[in-house]
Formats: C-alpha cells, sequence, structure tokens
C-alpha cells in the first residue's frame, strides 16, 4: 500500500537540513509519489529540480494568488517554456485568496484567469488555492467549462464540493481532516465519491494529528488517507489505491 502525496512544498527551506532523509525514508513510510508544486517562479523551479532528481517526484508551475501582482506577459512565457519539461503535469497553484487580500482581488482575478488560459492552451490540469472567494472561483470555472483540475486544501462546503465534482473537477484533503474540528472537511469526505478524491500533506503546513502544530511532510500523508478510510468506512488500502489512481489520472501520469 502506497500513497501519492497531491501537493506538497518539499522544496521549501524549512526542509533544507533533512529534505535527503525524507525522500529516502518516504517509502518505507508508505508514500510512492509526490507532487511537489510551486507558488511562484523561484518555487516553481526548485520543484522541476526536485523532480529531476527524483523519479518519484513531479513538478508544477505557477503564481499563486499571494504572488499575482507579479504575473505578467514575461512571466507566463517563462512558465510556458517551464511546462515543456517532461515531469511538469499541471499549472498551479493558482487562485484566489481573499482572507488576507495582500494582492487586491482584481489583480489576483486578472492573473487566475491569465493563468487558466494557460492551462487550457497546454493542456494542462490545475492546481488551484482557494481561501473566502468562492463566488468568484466559480464564476471563473463556469467560464472555462473544458478546464479541470484540484482544489487543493478543500475548505469549501459540501454542496461547492459536489458541484466541482459534478464537473469533473478533483477535491483535495489535508491534516486537517483529521482535526476534530473538522466538520465541514468530513461532511464534504462524506458526501463525495471516492474516485473525486485527492489526499495531500500541502507539508510544511497542515500537519495531521497527532502532529498537529509541527512540521509537516511528505511521510504523514497516509494518516490522511486513514482518516478518509474511517469516514468511509473503507480500509486504507482501498483509499490508498483509489486517491494514488486519481492523482495520476488528474496530472496524466502513467509509469
Amino acid at each position: 500500500m502506497l500513497c501519492f502525496d497531491s501537493h506538497a512544498h518539499l522544496d521549501d527551506r524549512r526542509f533544507d537540513e533533512d529534505r535527503e532523509r525524507i525522500f529516502a525514508t518516504l517509502r518505507e513510510q508508505g508514500v510512492g509519489w509526490v507532487m511537489n508544486v510551486g507558488c511562484d517562479l523561484a518555487s516553481s523551479r526548485r520543484s522541476i529540480a526536485l523532480a529531476e532528481q527524483y523519479p518519484f517526484v513531479w513538478a508544477s508551475v505557477g503564481s499563486h494568488p499571494d504572488d499575482a501582482d507579479r504575473v505578467n506577459g514575461k512571466l507566463l512565457d517563462t512558465y510556458r517554456s517551464l511546462a515543456s519539461h517532461e515531469k511538469v503535469m499541471a499549472i498551479g497553484e493558482i487562485g484566489l485568496d481573499y482572507y488576507y487580500e495582500d494582492v487586491p482581488r482584481a489583480r489576483q482575478i486578472i492573473a487566475f484567469e491569465e493563468q487558466v488560459e494557460l492551462a487550457e492552451a497546454l493542456k494542462l490540469p490545475v492546481i488551484v488555492h482557494m481561501r473566502e472567494a468562492w463566488q468568484d472561483a466559480m464564476e471563473i470555472v463556469r467560464r472555462h467549462p473544458d478546464l479541470r483540475g484540484v482544489f487543493h486544501c478543500f475548505s469549501g462546503s459540501r454542496e461547492c464540493a459536489l458541484w466541482l465534482a459534478e464537473r469533473g473537477w478533483y477535491v483535495g484533503f489535508t491534516g486537517v481532516v483529521t482535526f476534530k474540528n473538522a466538520r465541514k472537511a468530513v461532511e464534504c469526505v462524506e458526501a463525495l465519491p471516492l474516485e473525486r478524491i485527492l489526499i495531500e500533506t500541502d507539508c510544511p503546513y497542515m500537519a495531521p494529528e497527532p502532529h498537529r502544530g509541527r512540521r509537516n511532510d511528505s511521510r504523514y500523508v497516509p494518516l490522511v488517507a486513514g482518516k478518509i478510510a474511517e469516514i468511509k468506512k473503507l480500509s486504507l488500502e482501498e483509499v490508498a489505491a483509489a486517491t494514488c489512481q486519481n492523482a495520476r489520472t488528474l496530472f496524466g501520469i502513467t509509469e
């Protein structure tokens, strides 16, 4: 039984001292594959470098909403070039974040849609970060009916989750689903078909119980799978196999 961590940031400087040890022990901890996700140009390049170094790691490129004010034609051309790499399988993480609103909403929307259009042109899925911006996000999804991807670290309602699943999208769950107060996440897992669920760590953030509050890493993603198995009354092996296949299908990974 091996899990696929569909969203990690193992290029983060917080892993500089023990990154190699983490990668060396992933398989014995039940993790076979990792999607390392870019948040800006620098992290996108680092993600590709990790994917080149480790055969079980893939990469995505893109600008997080916090980096939206840097998205312009030149950067989009650079992402287009980086996306030609054989191990770049998605555009992301992109999206909207109205919680802190470090970048004005109007600028975030423009950057999100420009990167969506890039993904469509390249025939790649998207990895979407979404926080307190559901109305605008749903409108963009409606305007791009052929677009597919995952809303990672899902924080929306049961109704939003099902709306996405009906349109062929995936919904990603982190260690948050293991928290005692995670009512909304549990309701979404209960309602969604297993074939629309991805598991992730979003490391170094969102460590699951019993590691909550500590630095997270990909070795903990089986704890997310275990909680989903408990909620859906399935075996850990069933959830690991299904979510792994879901990630492979979304990202077009055949090897």
